[in-house]
């Protein structure tokens, strides 16, 4: 078992998404329960789904400074930067440690692939068109190397593309750099935006519903894909001992299958526990877990089950899938800052479109918005390729 960790604190964290701008944004549409999925308007062919798309990208490009990193991806990462004080935390933290002392982590599944489906679309004579003839955007780290130009950091800058898993994992990444030395503070965060690769390439692994998504629902029929960027500054505890902070994460690769769940939770369930271990705490001390609840079959069964043997009927569980759709490689970053959300409203998330439990589902499920003190939480990331991720946040006076 892993040995426990010093906690980290998170100065600050922000989220933008269908449900909105920034965390208030997100706190009411919870709290009312209030969905922010819509009809498939996006994709370049007809597709009949529902979808959890942020407005107005299209109008609102990247500074000019970075026009050669400008497409929806880091357009959403910009927006998603400006929220919540974010990029003023950022700039001390740099004044604070110095350029070179804090690192970038990016969680992403596609980056600015959709940028490159346009390119080729746009093909003239086999040559990409001027305003998208830029090497550097069309590659994986497009997101990681936008937001580290954008601040002017020189620290460690690192993407991670793990499928859904991306942005959850780079809170662990954040963590190891710190505890060696490595770097002062880590900026972390998650973007996936919709592009025609994600929609028709899930529909066609049968996985895409046709209505609103409803996790953990009996009838469930599949994913309702979605696009958000989340971001989060980590600094050491003794920096900012009122933040709420990391205390605990979990990683595993089961590699059971390239994209369907191990049929017993085997990673899930490890991924769990050694964030559990690294947090020193049991299963009864959890107050709320968001989960991975994508709404697909095989991964509700087996994640619902997997909760249902574990914690006790005190624990609070839900989906947030529901209101945001699956947003991918940015869905870790979203729910951490979902999860953190509900201990500052101290209110638990309900499970929205559910109608009738899938019968895996304990007591422990949400259905909907509940008043409750949350101190402690876990957020699961589940991924394609049997690739988990499971984080462990406290609020600042369980551990002051």
């Amino acid at each position: 078992m892993p040995h426990p960790i010093s906690p980290l604190a998170i100065r600050a964290f922000t989220a933008t998404s269908a449900l909105g701008r920034g965390l208030d944004a997100h706190a009411q549409a919870l709290a009312a329960g209030r969905g922010g999925l819509t009809r498939n308007d996006f994709s370049s062919a007809p597709l009949d789904c529902w979808i959890g798309r942020v407005p107005g990208l299209e109008d609102e490009p990247v500074p000019e400074a970075f026009v050669s990193l400008d497409c929806r991806n880091n357009r959403l990462a910009w927006a998603g930067l400006r929220q919540d004080g974010f990029v003023g935390h950022v700039l001390a933290a740099r004044e604070r440690y110095g350029a070179s002392r804090v690192a970038v982590l990016m969680g992403t599944s596609t980056a600015s692939i959709g940028a490159t489906e346009e390119g080729y679309r746009r093909l003239d004579d086999g040559h990409l068109p001027p305003e998208l003839a830029f090497p550097a955007l069309h590659t994986p780290h497009s997101l990681a190397n936008f937001v580290a130009s954008l601040f002017d950091l020189e620290g460690p800058c690192m993407t991670v593309a793990t499928a859904c898993s991306s942005s959850a994992k780079v809170f662990a990444s954040a963590e190891r750099m710190i505890r060696l030395g490595l770097v002062d503070a880590a900026v972390v965060g998650g973007v996936d935006t919709l592009c025609d690769s994600v929609l028709f390439g899930f529909n066609s692994l049968e996985l895409v519903s046709p209505e609103p998504c409803r996790p953990f629902d009996a009838g469930r029929r599949g994913i309702s894909i979605g696009e958000a960027a989340g971001f989060a500054l980590l600094e050491r505890l003794e920096a900012a001992p009122d933040a709420p902070r990391l205390v605990g994460y979990g990683e595993s690769s089961d590699a059971h299958h390239m994209s369907t769940p191990h049929p017993e939770g085997l990673g899930a369930e490890l991924a769990l526990r050694d964030a559990l271990a690294r947090a020193g705490l049991a299963p009864a001390d959890i107050d709320y877990i968001n989960l991975h609840g994508t709404a697909s079959m095989k991964n509700d069964e087996v994640e619902a089950a997997l909760i249902t043997r574990t914690f006790p009927a005190t624990t609070r569980a839900s989906s947030t899938k529901g209101f945001t759709g699956h947003t991918l490689g940015a869905a870790g970053m979203l729910e951490a800052a979902i999860t953190l959300l509900a201990m500052r409203e101290g209110r638990v998330p309900g499970n929205i479109n559910a109608e009738a439990p899938d019968p895996n589902c304990g007591p422990q499920m949400a259905w909907s918005a509940e008043k409750r003190d949350v101190r402690i939480a876990l957020s699961n990331s589940f991924g394609f390729g049997g690739n988990n991720a499971c984080l462990a946040f406290a609020a600042a006076e369980r551990l002051a």
